[in-house]
This record gives C-alpha cells, sequence and structure tokens, in this order.
C-alpha cells in the first residue's frame, strides 16, 4: 500500500460531492455507482498540520442537499456541518467554504450531515490526518479506511435505505466489506518493520471486533486522542461505527508467511478481513523497535470533578426494550414538526424508534432544536451514559471529546478521550468535559438508523 501522500496546497483543499463509479467488490465484479468526495472510495485523503489555520472548498455536485460534518475536530460551532443548526445545507450546484484551525493531532474523518442515511451509504466519506508535530518513529505510516456496503446481486448497492424494522434493530448492516475501498485479500509487510495504522470504522452500522493472528497490536489512540499504550482487551480492537482507533504493530512474523486478520464482532458470521502477508526479504531488523510508542498528548481542557455538574442522558427504545416508552408523548421529530406518543412496534409505525430522556429527535438536524441541557461555558460536567436499549450504540458528541472515567461502575484505565463512545446493551459509562466550545451541539448514536430514527439530541453551551 503507498504512504499516505503529501499534504494539500497551502490555499487548501477543494472538494466535490458527486457520482462515480468504483470497484468495490474485486477485480472480477462489476463496477458499482457511488457518491464521492472528489471522484475516490474513500474521498481525498484530508492532511492538516496541528495548530495550523485551514480553509476547504467544498462543491455540491449531487442532485440533493449536502453537508460536511468533520468528524472528532473540535472547531468553531458555524464549521460543524450540521443543516439547519450550524449552517444552511449546500445546494446542488453550490459551495460552502470550511476554515477552522484544528487543535489537536491525531485521525480523524469527514462525512455529510444531511440525507446521511444514503449519502454515506453511497460512498461519501473520507479522511483527515492532523499531523503530530512530533511524530513518533515508525517505518510506515498507514491507514485503513474500513466501510461496509450491501451490494446487490448484480453488484450496485441496494436500494431503500431507512429499512423501519432495521432501523429498530441493529440498522443497516452491509453484506460486503471493503479496506481503502477494495475488497482485501492481502495486505503486505516486511518481517521486522514497526508500521502506524490508522483504523477508522465508516460503516453506517457495522461493528467491527479485530483480532490479528500472531500479532500483538497496541494501541495508541482513540478517535483522535493519545492514550497510555496497551494491548486491546482480550488482543481484540472493537471499533464502533464512526470510531478510530491507531496501534503500533511490530512485524515479528516468519517471512513468506500469512496471517489471518478476522473480524469476529457478530456471533456466527466471523469472517477474513483481510491477510497480513510477509514478503520473502529478511528482517528489516532483528529485534523489535524500542522507540516510544507514546504519542504527545493534545491540548485538551482537563475537567475538574471535584466540582462537576453531573447530567444522565437515557438511552431508550428499539426492539424488545419498549418498556417506559409507550407513554412518552410530544416527541420533536425533523423538520421542525411534533409527533405524537408511541404505539405499537418502535420504528414500525412511522413514529421513531428510539428516545434519549424521552425524547426522539429524527432526522439529520434542524433548525430549532431544542437543548435536551445547558452548560455553562467554562463548566466542567460529567454526562452518564445509560442505555437501557437491547442493542450497541456509540454515542458521538459534536466539537468534544469525552474523557471516559468508568464503564458499569470500573474505572476505565490508560487514560482514554473519545469523541464515539460505544455502548453496549444494559452499559452505565461515565464521561467527563469542559463546556469550552460555546454553541449548539449534536449528540447521537452513530449507527445512522438509530440517528435518523430519533436517537439525537443537542447539548447547548451558553
Amino acid at each position: 500500500m503507498p504512504p499516505l501522500p503529501a499534504r494539500s496546497a497551502p490555499d487548501g483543499y477543494r472538494i466535490a460531492a458527486a457520482s462515480a463509479r468504483a470497484r468495490l467488490a474485486g477485480p472480477d465484479r462489476p463496477e458499482v455507482d457511488v457518491w464521492t468526495y472528489n471522484g475516490t472510495v474513500p474521498g481525498v485523503l484530508v492532511r492538516l498540520r496541528q495548530g495550523e489555520p485551514t480553509r476547504l472548498l467544498v462543491e455540491n455536485r449531487l442532485d440533493q442537499e449536502t453537508t460536511v460534518h468533520w468528524h472528532g475536530i473540535r472547531l468553531p460551532n458555524a464549521m460543524d456541518g450540521v443543516p439547519g443548526l450550524t449552517q444552511p445545507p449546500i445546494r446542488p450546484g453550490e459551495n460552502f467554504v470550511y476554515e477552522f484551525t484544528p487543535p489537536d493531532a491525531g485521525t480523524f474523518w469527514y462525512h455529510p450531515h444531511a440525507n446521511s442515511l444514503e449519502q454515506l451509504g453511497r460512498g461519501l466519506a473520507g479522511a483527515l490526518i492532523v499531523e503530530e508535530r512530533e511524530p513518533i518513529a515508525v517505518d510506515r505510516d498507514l491507514l485503513w479506511f474500513l466501510a461496509d456496503w450491501r451490494l446487490t446481486e448484480e453488484g450496485g448497492i441496494a436500494p431503500r435505505f431507512g429499512n423501519r424494522m432495521e432501523a429498530a434493530m441493529s440498522g443497516r448492516v452491509g453484506n460486503t466489506v471493503t479496506l481503502n475501498g477494495r475488497g482485501s485479500e492481502a495486505e503486505s509487510f516486511r518481517a521486522g518493520e514497526r508500521v502506524r495504522l490508522r483504523l477508522v470504522n465508516a460503516s453506517l452500522a457495522r461493528i467491527m471486533g479485530l483480532r490479528f493472528e500472531g500479532h500483538r497490536p497496541v494501541i495508541v489512540a482513540v478517535d483522535g486522542q493519545p492514550c497510555d499504550p496497551h494491548e486491546p482487551e482480550a488482543g481484540r480492537v472493537l471499533l464502533g461505527p464512526a470510531m478510530r482507533v491507531d496501534i503500533v504493530l511490530d512485524l515479528e512474523g516468519e517471512p513468506g508467511r500469512r496471517y489471518d486478520l478476522v473480524d469476529d464482532f457478530y456471533d456466527g458470521l466471523s469472517y477474513r478481513l483481510t491477510q497480513l502477508v510477509y514478503d520473502e526479504r529478511p528482517p528489516m531488523r532483528q529485534h523489535a523497535s524500542d522507540a516510544p510508542r507514546e504519542l504527545p498528548r493534545n491540548p485538551l481542557p482537563e475537567p475538574d470533578l471535584a466540582a462537576a455538574e453531573r447530567h444522565t442522558l437515557t438511552l431508550e427504545g428499539g426492539m424488545m426494550s419498549m418498556g417506559g416508552m409507550s407513554s412518552m408523548g410530544g416527541m420533536m421529530g425533523g423538520g421542525g414538526g411534533m409527533m405524537g406518543g408511541m404505539h405499537g412496534m418502535m420504528g414500525m409505525g412511522g413514529g421513531p424508534a428510539w428516545a434519549i430522556n424521552g425524547m426522539s429527535m429524527t432526522g439529520d438536524g434542524h433548525a430549532g432544536m431544542e437543548p435536551a441541557l445547558t452548560f455553562q461555558r467554562g463548566r466542567s460536567a460529567v454526562l452518564v451514559l445509560r442505555n437501557e436499549t437491547a442493542w450497541w450504540h456509540p454515542m458521538h458528541f459534536h466539537g468534544h471529546s469525552l474523557r471516559v472515567l468508568s464503564r458499569n461502575g470500573k474505572p476505565v484505565p490508560h487514560r482514554q478521550w473519545q469523541d464515539t463512545v460505544l455502548m453496549a446493551p444494559k452499559d452505565l459509562v461515565e464521561a467527563a468535559f469542559v463546556a469550552d466550545n460555546p454553541g449548539d451541539w449534536m449528540l447521537h448514536c452513530h449507527v445512522v438508523d438509530h440517528q435518523m430514527a430519533g436517537m439525537m439530541t443537542v447539548l447547548r453551551i451558553a
């Protein structure tokens, strides 16, 4: 795989959302009609430098409105890309200039926040890397942009986005997984090398549990934020939709051998994502590199836990977890309209399938979304995220990173900060932040079906 390409020109990036064709499922399968940024899947790689201003001109060449959300970047609210809430949508044939200075180095990504389910599901997504001023020493810095697709027998993208049954369950999980926009049989390495592997899960709904046969990956960052280097629990790298994990991988296998990389998150549905294939050359070095693996920390404000206010956000709804939801009334729907109480099966009768603290906000965000919570600027807060549903939810908070404190009463080690916190069924997670970025910020599930069907709210920083 080629190294990551060079940075943009000094005047910034020009990114066009437009239709194109791509060969997703292998060389013997037909090309697929996709939607892209600058004609490729994944979209053009955006490389920025920490603390340096950037300018990104986005052109809309689609036949519908769009926006771009710069996922995980702590940027000004007006640049966050939520239609109606932070900016007008970009109409067909028009453009919008995003300008911000990324405060944090790390692995991020970008995607639409308008008609999100279909636009992301048809391929609109790309990686954004903010370079450290002092990167760690590795032989190669590689991006693995992972996505899944639902393809038909004929090779096209399956239509009918927004299936009501799926929306109330695990969302639209695809049948084809790509690595950097293609089905991958093998990725080439040399014995003795040390690589930094930037993993991005751009799937609509698929959670991944990655096992590296014969290798011991070390996690050095989660969601772009450095953590204490550590091996993943039970050897499996867990990657919910929208999450990123940076690992350092020492290639200590034998020259000429192949090692499977397996995703076994779903019981009984394990598959081989790719293989680590060693070439025949002798090892690059006889002993594993002893260079430090710890990344420099980003300038995140440390919450004052002793003075922090505490707020609970309870996730409700979905199939098989309707208790306490049936009496909810006056729920807010997309487009500013009001929706009546839920009746019948969640998500099956046209009403929202999900709620946060008894309120459902459907769609992609819109003007007039009332905040669930309001924080005074500069205050520390602890969010208690309580998953009362039978399903997994990667909860994403725009414009901020959360210091994850505990999960189900047990402290979370390794000083981890995340913008997308993966919640297992019945999980209770405590996470802290400093309300230092003013504006109305979305918090939503990044299983995009769940967001569209109600699992979304707004937190206001006054």
